[in-house]
């Protein structure tokens, strides 16, 4: 049983509003409003939402969004016993998403400088900074782009922080007719809605999916793809639920075959479909899911960064990580990554320059599918200094001076967009293929990588007080806990 370790590296504070009502003398005292509340409300499977509409404005609700297609309202109340009053006919369950922001496993950015930049040759056949772009040799992108780079028809949502629309290396390649942000569970397509504010966590994801060829800094791994800004990163560097629900209903119906997740829902990690306030969260994420599976849409998602055993019980000591931990002791199946370990989304666990497990990767036997290139910076001194080119290089929009530039991050946020735009070649090259069959394809290309020997940890120096914090065994044969399926292989998925 392993303890469950955030690594989240950029720290948010998402905070509740209260509004209060006077007391004026001589009248009857009015029920004290509470805080203004967000909510999910869920219809029966399969009905509309009038009734629970009618509920929710009888109980002193204000819909903010219609999501009839899954049978899901996002509400927002004062009432403080609106998840109460709401309950009846047409209301199959209610959960506040109050304190369920989770924040970016952010990583921290370091930026090539301006003058690395001017100074980059490359090769004179690809882009200016490839040949610090170890990654792409390692999945072989060089020889899939000789027999293609991908095809406009193939749009990938890019469920995150947003993406900077005057990046030289992705001005071209956005769908803005196709982006939007989803804070609040409600649509705005506004340019400068979609663009990111006080992250450039989406920024790096869409260029290692499709920066374009164009003598300019990188090159992605499908540059003749799109990829849409689907913003579901609030300023303070949480994704809510109903952000995410709205993130994939967007994709869904707006014609996009692929997204790419590179986020857990809700502070804790695992969200027990048991478990009563978190369990219609669940079942509205499910129902989400579903449906973009139902329109054609493979969604695949990152295994997240805290080196745990995903297919076992644990001990979770670390989370809601936006508030006070609480200990949740032998936690079991009915706690699920979301949207890592829902069904049919294809799991990412990532490796570094040698191939290997990245020592902050999760992993786990039946849970990881494939694996990708996400980075390790620690490998190389075993814990104790990160070199930086050992991590992904990608774009990047500096938040506080406004301005573009590419840099280096790793996580599994970094090899989830690998495996997402190698799916995106195999889509262009082989159209028609549903999310089922796209998924089983990534896997059969996939290059098997074996377990490693006894207990498994590179950087037994990264901390002077536990030697062991990184530790972690692999079950398995040709597919395993640690890598799946195996490497995913862009030549491989386009012949």
């Amino acid at each position: 049983m392993k303890n469950l370790r955030r690594k989240t590296l950029a720290a948010a504070s998402a905070a509740t509003l209260g509004v209060g009502l006077a007391l004026t003398g001589g009248l009857a005292p009015a029920a004290a409003a509470g805080p203004d509340t967000s909510y999910l409300v869920l219809a029966p499977q399969g009905a509309n939402t009038s009734k629970a509409a009618a509920r929710v404005a009888a109980a002193k609700g204000t819909v903010v969004a219609t999501y009839d297609q899954i049978g899901v309202l996002v509400v927002r109340s004062t009432n403080p016993d609106f998840a109460t009053q709401v309950a009846g006919a047409g209301v199959e369950s209610v959960a506040s998403t109050a304190g369920l922001g989770s924040a970016l496993d952010e990583g921290e950015t370091v930026e090539v400088s301006a003058a690395d930049v001017a100074s980059a040759t490359g090769d004179p056949t690809k882009e200016p900074l490839y040949g610090q772009q170890w990654d792409m040799n390692m999945i072989h992108v060089p020889q899939a782009h000789a027999v293609t780079t991908g095809s406009s028809n193939v749009v990938v949502g890019v469920l995150d922080s947003g993406i900077s629309s005057s990046h030289p290396d992705l001005a071209t390649q956005i769908a803005k007719d196709k982006s939007t942000s989803c804070i609040g569970g409600v649509t705005n397509t506004t340019e400068s809605a979609w663009n990111p504010t006080t992250s450039d966590h989406g920024t790096h994801v869409a260029g290692t999916i499709a920066a374009a060829i164009n003598g300019v800094g990188v090159t992605g791994i499908a540059p003749g793809v799109k990829v849409a800004a689907v913003k579901v990163v609030n300023d303070d560097g949480y994704i809510f639920p109903e952000a995410a629900v709205c993130g994939f209903l967007w994709a869904a119906d707006h014609g996009m075959q692929l997204t790419n997740n590179s986020y857990y829902i809700d502070p804790w990690e695992l969200n027990c479909k048991n478990d009563p306030r978190q369990r219609p969260v669940w079942q509205a994420v499910q129902r989400a899911i579903r449906y973009s599976q139902s329109k054609g849409v493979l969604n695949v998602a990152s295994a997240g960064n805290s080196n745990y055993d995903l297919a076992h019980k644990i001990t979770d000591t670390g989370s809601p990580n936006n508030g006070t931990p609480e200990e949740r002791e032998n936690l079991t199946n009915a706690c699920l990554d979301l949207p890592a370990e829902a069904p049919g989304v294809v799991t990412v666990g990532a490796v570094g320059p040698t191939g290997e497990k990245s020592y902050y990767s999760s992993y786990g036997q039946g849970v990881i599918d494939v694996t990708a290139p996400g980075g390790d910076t620690r490998y190389r001194t075993q814990g104790v200094r990160s070199t930086s080119t050992d991590a992904i290089l990608s774009t990047t929009f500096n938040t506080a001076t406004k301005t573009n530039g590419w840099g280096y991050k790793q996580g599994t946020s970094m090899s989830g967009p690998h495996a997402t735009g190698v799916a995106a070649l195999a889509l262009s090259a082989h159209p028609g293929m549903t999310p089922g069959q796209l998924s089983s394809f990534l896997e059969r290309t996939a290059v098997a990588k074996s377990c490693p020997e006894g207990v498994y940890n590179p950087v037994p120096l990264i901390s002077a007080t536990n030697p062991n914090l990184y530790d972690a065994t692999c079950s398995g044969g040709a597919r395993n806990g640690f890598y799946g399926a195996g490497m995913v292989d862009a030549y491989n998925v386009v012949q």
